[in-house]
């Protein structure tokens, strides 16, 4: 502190007052970064995903800056913090909010990348059902488990569907099954990682997709998405022609919600409302890669399971279909 002549004023002294510009300056930026990550340029390395695909995480930054803040005794950098504690509010502060109660018109949906690693396939499907899912989606399904998951899993869900290394498991009919092609030009014959089925529930059709988009891959170029962003144009374009209304999109989608590689899903599919459901890697969960999305439906609340013997983590969503949908309840 100093003293000005001829009084007892004290004021901060210039290194104080730096220090709060400073924190304050980093704040303001953060606020600009999650509020604005959209006007991130994506090259060169793609930086604009690589920053969406952590966004949330941007408020345990927020928590670390008022920590400095108070121990700095900064009044200017406390003050800046309201602007990205405000921009994180508006964008994530919804996800912490309680699910609400189970409501009518509404399905749970199971979704696992099970891993084509996994040593107790049996084991994860008896987790899975555990859940009490009326769907059940799972990714990197292997013929040599594939046996044991249609055994353990066939009792409660007698409906599935296989394609490639996706499937659906179902409480309700399936019908009109078929595969989806979502291979990047680049990648060889045989890459199979999408299905469509029409599931006929108690409140009528809901077409129901299961994708595995390709990995990413983050080096010192950057991220590397190419071949993922153009299956979910790909997977976009076909779901923007789905005759049927109602649709869920379940699957390890390699991208969170907030990356713009996934925006043609996003754009016209609504997603996870409350619940943050980090699901990747199942060691140290740091991001939700595997999604369940709608259409004329809300996703009201999705949240993970416990841990199998895969290197994700299941995640259960909550799926309410619109009411203003006719039932379209079929007879069997």
């Amino acid at each position: 502190m100093v003293k000005w002549a001829g009084g007892d004023v004290t004021a901060p002294a210039v290194g104080e007052g730096r220090r709060g510009v400073v924190v304050g300056g980093v704040a303001v930026g953060l606020a600009g970064v999650v509020g604005l990550h959209g006007v991130i340029p994506n090259s060169p390395g793609r930086v604009g995903s690589l920053v969406e695909s952590f966004l949330p995480w941007s408020g345990v930054v927020v928590v670390l800056l008022f920590v400095v803040a108070l121990v700095r005794r900064s009044g200017v950098g406390l003050v800046a913090l309201l602007l990205p504690v405000g921009v994180w509010v508006q964008g994530f502060g919804g996800l912490l909010l309680p699910g609400g109660e189970d409501g009518a018109r509404e399905l749970i949906v199971v979704q696992h990348n099970v891993s084509d690693e996994n040593p107790d396939p049996a084991g994860t499907a008896r987790a899975l059902l555990a859940a009490g899912g009326d769907l059940v989606a799972l990714e990197e399904v292997v013929v040599p488990a594939l046996a044991v998951y249609e055994d353990v899993l066939g009792a409660d869900y007698p409906h599935h569907a296989v394609h490639g290394t996706v499937g659906l498991w179902s409480k309700y009919p399936i019908r009109d099954e078929q595969l989806v092609d979502i291979r990047p030009r680049a990648f060889e014959d045989g890459w199979s990682r999408g299905l469509r089925a029409v599931v006929r529930t108690p409140y009528g059709d809901v077409a129901a997709y299961v994708a595995h988009l390709p990995s990413v891959r983050v080096g010192a170029g950057g991220l590397a998405s190419s071949p993922r962003d153009e299956s979910a144009r790909m997977l976009g374009d076909i779901v923007r022609g789905e005759e049927v209304e109602t649709v869920i999109l379940m699957g390890d989608l390699n991208s969170t919600v907030d990356d713009r590689g996934l925006h043609p899903l996003t754009s016209q599919l609504n997603v996870a409302e409350r619940g943050f459901a980090f699901s990747y890697p199942a060691a140290l969960p740091l991001a939700r890669i595997d999604q369940v999305l709608a259409r004329s439906a809300d996703v009201s609340h999705i949240r993970t399971l416990p841990a199998t013997g895969s290197d994700h983590l299941p995640v259960a969503a909550r799926v309410t279909l619109d009411p203003l949908q006719p039932s379209g309840r079929l007879a069997p």
